[in-house]
């Protein structure tokens, strides 16, 4: 798999692509996500044929290159993107969630699934303009817990960044809560 090594690059194309859109204090991601990749499969078969174990074994996988760099200092709670609870019903689990899962082992930092729930169920983002993508998730998440996370920094876990409006989205109703600050990781960036 080609590894992006974003977490060793300050202003980096992840942390670029939320610049003047959301606060993101730090970010990055694993591989890099086309057609052709290694990673695309594996999220595929993460995501649609329910083999849980990938998104563990590569959180693990991830989190042991972000420790090595420090990636971790100053990070309070891992969370997972929420799915919208109909979806998770019918896929069985939230795929975010098993690769902060995995990312907890090595990391050793608690993974928060209460926090930020996913209020509106959206259609599918596969195949939206960005523009359509970033009105796709508008306002769709809400905090609950608030006093769990306040002051805190959250590490947001994801498994495929596209255009970051989810990432978005997201970001914007954490940073809602007093003293949030907030950071993003993925296993795959499909861009640059």
């Amino acid at each position: 798999m080609a590894r992006t090594n974003y977490h060793l690059q300050k202003g980096n194309p992840v942390e670029q692509l939320f610049w003047g859109r959301c606060r993101v204090e730090k970010g990055a991601a694993f591989s890099f996500y086309n057609r052709e990749s290694r990673m695309r499969q594996l999220i595929h078969n993460l995501k649609y044929k329910g083999v849980r174990e990938i998104g563990i074994e590569l959180g693990c996988m991830y989190a042991y290159d972000l420790k090595q760099s420090g990636f971790f200092e100053g990070i309070d709670i891992l969370l997972p993107v929420p799915l919208h609870p109909s979806k998770k019903k019918a896929r069985g689990f939230n795929q975010s969630e098993m690769i902060a899962e995995g990312v907890a082992r090595i990391a050793g930092l608690p993974v928060d699934t209460t926090s930020l729930q996913r209020v509106s169920k959206t259609a599918t983002q596969t195949r939206r303009s960005r523009y359509d993508r970033w009105i796709n998730v508008e306002g769709i998440f809400k905090t609950d817990n608030k006093a769990v996370i306040e002051n805190k920094h959250i590490l947001l876990v994801d498994d495929v960044i596209t255009t970051g409006s989810t990432i978005e989205s997201c970001t914007s109703e954490l940073l809602r809560t007093e003293g949030v600050k907030v950071s993003v990781i993925a296993l795959a960036v499909a861009i640059i």
